[in-house]
């Protein structure tokens, strides 16, 4: 085989002999050649073994048009290593005439090793290679092996713990009295010298473990929503998926804030987590309000002016407790929401509102002169955030900047609250604010580009100026939704201003 390659090579070679070029030795050129050949390519030598172990010796020129490819001919770098034993080395050169007389390319030492005659460097490279790939898949298993049966024992230990501890808290589990209401126990911790901070853990527990699911109400990114009953009574339970851990813990660390329970936010009953083996539910036990959210309320229905006067002055009257802080070894932080929106305000039987959904809340110590945000990558709802927010240049050390940005939202709800107020058979359909300027799931870019960069807000019909109440709550709205979050009322200035207003309405409210 060797010597048909280099025959080959020869009648190429005699082809190109005419080409006044690179010289090159040549042994089968004969003497009248004086053992000389021409190229426009690469004078090469190469080396062959056969099978009787002879080696042999050739010298020759290779023609330009065949080196492929050029920069880097394959020819020049090419070896053989066959079954038979025959071995074949090539190099090239051409840095001057007769060059390949100095090139002496070299066999590969024969090994012998596992049955294999001859392996070179890169067949045993690729051996320590191929034996890496199968080893490294197989150590991984075992090592995720050894994790997966490390958390596996962990688990075992900590539901065998859990187990206990619910066997000896059922043992010391409080006998509740069964002619006291829910309101009835929280107005006993709530009244004289009690706390203020909700129920015990233990009643919670024991009300959490009492409860009856009874149907889906509502679902959102957080879990679910369902309507349940404790001893005859409605109660809603919040149902949080463990991803949303860090909601749930917020939501009722701020619930038992001291002196938060107030009638327009919403009555925290009970916080439990409860393990069925597969995964773990987080449970947030609250009042029930079978009107639903503010935002379900306004589709279906109108109100009139004495209603709309209502529902903002109860809503301003709620946010106005959370933002108010009160001194004294029992007294409350300061609070802002953070996400105020229609469908985090429920509507209750007569017609009043709460305001739902700490999650995302945030308070302020005075002591320290600190903000306590949560540990949350949520954001409020893009369609309620103000320009500031929007564009990032709310001063998150600043506590008022928070209140502000509730305020904010605050005048978006007035709106779609005066929107469904009927004067005369006359009312607005329901929308959300921006409605016509930007899709149903806005981005942040788009809301920037409404918001901060057109400076618009949610139109104003003209029927309005044509009733003092709805006059009253279009100037009250504007003054919220400013541009300068500095200039924006407070939700004290707007309970007082809607107190008046329904005063002059002659409304209890």
């Amino acid at each position: 085989m060797i010597y048909f390659v280099i025959s080959i090579l020869t009648l190429v070679l005699w082809k190109s002999n005419g080409i006044d070029a690179l010289k090159c030795y040549c042994d089968i050129c004969g003497k009248t050649a004086n053992h000389t050949c021409e190229t426009d390519g690469l004078c090469f030598t190469s080396t062959s073994k056969d099978d009787n172990g002879v080696i042999t010796h050739s010298y020759r020129c290779f023609p330009k048009k065949d080196l492929q490819p050029p920069e880097h001919p394959l020819f020049c770098h090419y070896s053989e290593n066959m079954k038979s034993k025959t071995l074949f080395v090539i190099k090239c050169c051409h840095g001057y005439d007769y060059c390949n007389l100095d090139l002496t390319p070299t066999l590969a030492p024969p090994t012998s090793v596992m049955g294999s005659d001859m392996l070179d460097k890169d067949t045993r490279l690729g051996t320590l290679e191929l034996a890496f790939v199968v080893a490294a898949p197989i150590c991984a298993l075992c090592i995720a092996g050894v994790i997966m049966w490390g958390i596996w024992q962990l688990k075992q230990k900590h539901r065998r713990y859990q187990v206990d501890s619910e066997n000896s808290l059922e043992s010391c589990e409080p006998m509740l009295p069964p002619d006291h209401s829910i309101k009835d126990m929280i107005d006993m911790t709530t009244s004289g010298s009690g706390s203020g901070t909700g129920l015990p853990l233990l009643v919670q527990r024991s009300i959490a473990r009492q409860i009856q699911l009874v149907e889906i109400i509502g679902k959102g990114r957080f879990g679910e929503v369902w309507r349940g009953r404790w001893r005859g009574q409605p109660v809603a339970v919040k149902i949080f998926s463990s991803r949303d851990e860090r909601s749930w813990f917020r939501e009722v660390e701020i619930y038992q804030t001291v002196m938060l329970r107030h009638s327009n936010i919403l009555g925290f009953i009970a916080a439990d987590n409860k393990d069925n083996g597969t995964w773990t539910q987080l449970w947030l036990i609250t009042d029930y309000h079978e009107n639903g959210s503010l935002f379900d309320y306004l589709n279906k229905c109108t109100v009139d002016t004495a209603g709309m006067c209502k529902m903002a002055y109860s809503i301003a009257n709620g946010l106005a407790h959370l933002h108010m802080e009160i001194l004294g070894t029992q007294g409350k932080p300061a609070i802002a929401h953070r996400d105020l929106k229609s469908k985090n305000i429920l509507v209750k039987n007569k017609g009043s509102c709460a305001i739902a959904d700490l999650g995302l809340a945030v308070r302020f110590d005075s002591i320290s002169n600190s903000v306590d945000i949560p540990p949350n990558p949520r954001v409020g709802t893009k369609r309620y955030l103000a320009p500031e927010v929007l564009d990032e240049t709310i001063n998150t050390n600043h506590f008022d900047s928070f209140k502000r940005a509730d305020i904010y939202a605050f005048g978006l709800v007035l709106w779609e609250i005066g929107r469904r107020c009927d004067i005369g058979g006359i009312h607005e359909e329901y929308q959300l604010p921006y409605y016509d300027m930007v899709p149903s799931d806005p981005s942040i870019d788009e809301m920037k580009k409404v918001v901060c960069f057109d400076k618009q807000r949610p139109p104003i019909p003209n029927r309005w100026q044509s009733c003092e109440a709805l006059r009253v709550i279009s100037k009250v709205m504007k003054e919220c939704w400013y541009h300068n979050s500095a200039a924006r009322l407070t939700a004290l200035r707007i309970k007082k201003t809607l107190a008046n207003l329904g005063a002059q309405e002659d409304l209890k409210i």
